[in-house]
Parts: structure tokens; C-alpha cells; sequence
């Protein structure tokens, strides 16, 4: 007689933790818009002299950082989703199927939120503001947006969300392979930080944009990882646990 094969629970989730601190970045930036920290951190990267930023005309942060190795993340999302579609039949894949389909999920939304959300909020980038040599205003975030025939592009941060999108692996093998799931965020987390500075010095991002990014990749990978993947223990999940493993 076959058997349904039941997903063992999951690692215990702290809400407190996930959801908590990126709230609470999110309220810190909110009253950061109270202050000058981005232009004054915009302001150490732009080098009045040559009236450019210092990373803008670099071959490594554009060619190499910015366009290889956003390619690079996109290959591995397009082996994701062969993946995906290679788990309906192949034996080996069965088992992660769930985790695939997570993945791709992940990956597709935490990277396609940021163009139509870019259109909505049109704020400028700093190489487009008179202060940087440009010829647009600058406005804060919750501000209304000055008059323009060029709207902004540039919150969130595209660049920063392709490295950012990876804490998606995180949550895909939390249950399965922790140490390997810890390791996954160290190197997202370092990925989207390693982005979001190289662009920063280009003059493309301030500080916050970036922040914002982390914070709604994050969101979303959390998201879909609580809906598809986690399995709170339950009542006989724990009775299991703790019975006495007879000879």
C-alpha cells in the first residue's frame, strides 16, 4: 500500500527577527529622509574637480561589476527555472520541486518589482541633480516631485535587487541544508552590498535606495518562503520528537 510522503516542519521561524528589523530599517530610513546623510554621502564619491563621480566613466564597476555580473545572476535564474520545469519529470528533481518552484518565485519577483516601482515613485538619480552637475531637483523621498521633463529612475535600486534577490537561496535550503542556508545569506548579503557601493560611485544611487532594496528583496523572498515552503511543527510533529526511539 503506497504512502503519502508528508515535507518534514520546518526550522522554527522568528517573526520577531524577520520581520522586525527590516520594519525597523524601514522606519530609521523614514527619518533619515529628516536629514543630509545621502547627500552628504553622495558628496564624498563626486569629485567636483573633474565634476564627475569617481566610479562613472570605470570600465570595472560598469562593463565588469555592473553589466557581466548582473548576466551572471540571470544565467543562474534561467537554470533555476529549467530546473523547475526539469523537477515535473525528473526522478532526482521530484524531491525539490517545492524549493525550485521557491526559488524561481523569489528570484522573478524580487527583481521585477523594481521597474514599475521606479515609474511610480520617478525619483532622480544623483548624477541628474544640479548639486552633481545634472539639471534636476532634488526632492525626497515622500516629497512631492519637482517639474520635469525627465522624470526619475532610480528608486529602488535595479542594480542593488539583482544581488539582493539571492537571499532567496537563503530561505530555500534553511530547512534542508542550514549551514549551506547561512552561508547563501552572507554571500546575498554581500553581493547586493558589493552592487550598491560600486553604483553608488557612480552617481546612480544614493544610501537609502539601496537600503530600501535590501529590505524589499528580503520582504519577498520572506514572503514566498512562509507560503510555499514553511511547515510549522505541529501537534503530532512534536509528539514524534519527543517519544523514546524503541529498539
Amino acid at each position: 500500500m503506497s504512502s503519502i510522503a508528508v515535507r518534514p516542519a520546518s526550522r522554527p521561524l522568528n517573526f520577531w527577527v524577520c520581520l522586525g528589523v527590516p520594519v525597523f530599517a524601514a522606519i530609521v530610513l523614514v527619518l533619515l529622509e529628516l536629514t543630509s546623510l545621502d547627500m552628504d554621502l553622495a558628496k564624498l564619491l563626486y569629485d567636483p574637480i573633474t565634476g564627475d563621480f569617481i566610479g562613472r566613466h570605470s570600465y570595472f564597476l560598469e562593463d565588469i561589476l555592473h553589466d557581466r555580473a548582473k548576466q551572471v545572476v540571470i544565467a543562474f535564474s534561467v537554470l533555476a527555472i529549467f530546473g523547475f520545469i526539469a523537477s515535473f519529470f525528473m526522478e532526482r528533481l521530484k524531491p525539490i520541486k517545492r524549493e525550485l518552484g521557491c526559488l524561481v518565485l523569489s528570484l522573478a519577483l524580487a527583481t521585477s518589482f523594481v521597474t514599475p516601482v521606479k515609474a511610480v515613485t520617478a525619483v532622480q538619480c544623483p548624477w541628474s541633480l544640479e548639486q552633481f552637475g545634472g539639471h534636476e531637483t532634488y526632492s525626497e523621498l515622500l516629497s512631492p516631485r519637482p517639474h520635469t521633463d525627465k522624470p526619475g529612475r532610480c528608486w529602488p535600486g535595479g542594480h542593488a535587487a539583482t544581488g539582493f534577490t539571492l537571499f532567496a537561496l537563503f530561505f530555500v535550503l534553511r530547512d534542508r541544508r542550514p549551514r549551506l542556508a547561512r552561508k547563501a545569506f552572507v554571500f546575498a548579503f554581500a553581493l547586493g552590498t558589493v552592487f550598491s557601493i560600486s553604483r553608488m560611485m557612480q552617481g546612480a544611487h544614493f544610501f537609502s535606495h539601496n537600503v530600501w532594496t535590501a529590505i524589499f528583496c528580503w520582504l519577498i523572498c520572506l514572503g514566498a518562503y512562509y507560503y510555499i515552503l514553511y511547515r510549522p511543527a505541529s501537534k503530532t510533529d512534536r509528539v514524534t520528537e519527543t517519544e523514546p526511539v524503541s529498539a
